[in-house]
């Protein structure tokens, strides 16, 4: 099976994901740019300060093979990862799988209630989660699952960062979000959360431009760009960058097992 064929499949809407690198300095003026047309996301509006912590853990096959794709420049490419919200890392869980298809994204999510979903994966045979411990479509879950165990995708990387997140109240589908303190961590499981002192940052000067330290990220349906949108592009003199929060974070896995550190060694070439 291939991942293209199993993800053309199913029907979702398009959308395009936008990245920029910006200073600090900018946060506070373009939040209050998208203040007149957004309004904080559910996260936001209930977190201190409307910054909130979001766990992703990012799956591959044994061979690295998500990876290797994004890395070769590959037009068609796939993320995996369970993702939790807060610092505690507690359930509800979200299965996502997010294909990109040269500019497009397409997003496939299904929530979990059930903490122990991974045993379908680990278990030949094992009960399926009930409909209960669901909420999305069951086809989403179904992907995630089978493409798991198609490519023996597993956990690789725990990825950590705080957000910043407005949703459009004049769009159908518009978000304007900021992420900072991106930090990482082998995993140790299949829970999307880590203990504070396990997580290491990944956020130093290498991967952004210079004096520049929050991703700033527009999303929107490809058929829908809102204008207010552009106008912000263009009122900040923003720059679209290319960043992937994956790549980023394994690559510092990664590090700990070239020729000569301690562990085992990867085949991978990470650049």
């Amino acid at each position: 099976m291939k991942i293209s064929q199993s993800i053309e499949s199913l029907r979702l809407l398009e959308r395009l994901e936008l990245k920029f690198h910006i200073p600090e300095t900018m946060v506070e003026p373009i939040s209050d740019f998208a203040s007149v047309y957004c309004s904080p996301d559910r996260y936001s509006r209930d977190a201190e300060g409307g910054v909130y912590t979001v766990n992703s853990l990012y799956f591959d096959s044994p061979n690295y093979l998500f990876l290797r794709r994004r890395l070769d420049g590959s037009a068609n490419r796939v993320n995996m990862r369970v993702r939790s919200y807060g610092d505690t890392g507690e359930l509800p869980f979200f299965l996502e799988i997010k294909q990109k298809k040269v500019r497009i994204v397409r997003k496939f999510r299904v929530r979990v209630q059930d903490s122990t979903w991974h045993h379908v994966l680990e278990e030949p045979g094992a009960e399926a989660l009930r409909d209960s411990h669901i909420e999305g479509p069951r086809n989403h879950l179904d992907l995630f699952l089978r493409l798991a165990q198609t490519y023996q995708a597993e956990p690789k990387v725990l990825l950590q960062y705080k957000r910043r997140a407005y949703v459009s109240q004049v769009d159908d589908y518009a978000r304007v979000t900021f992420d900072t303190d991106l930090k990482y961590c082998p995993p140790t499981g299949y829970r999307p959360c880590a203990e504070a002192a396990s997580l290491i940052p990944c956020d130093h000067a290498a991967v952004f431009d210079p004096g520049c330290s929050v991703i700033l990220e527009l999303k929107c349906y490809a058929s829908q760009v809102p204008l207010w949108m552009v106008d912000l592009i263009r009122g900040f003199d923003l720059l679209r960058r290319r960043f992937s929060k994956y790549v980023t974070a394994v690559r510092e896995v990664l590090q700990q097992y070239k020729p000569g550190s301690v562990g085992r060694q990867h085949t991978v070439r990470i650049g």
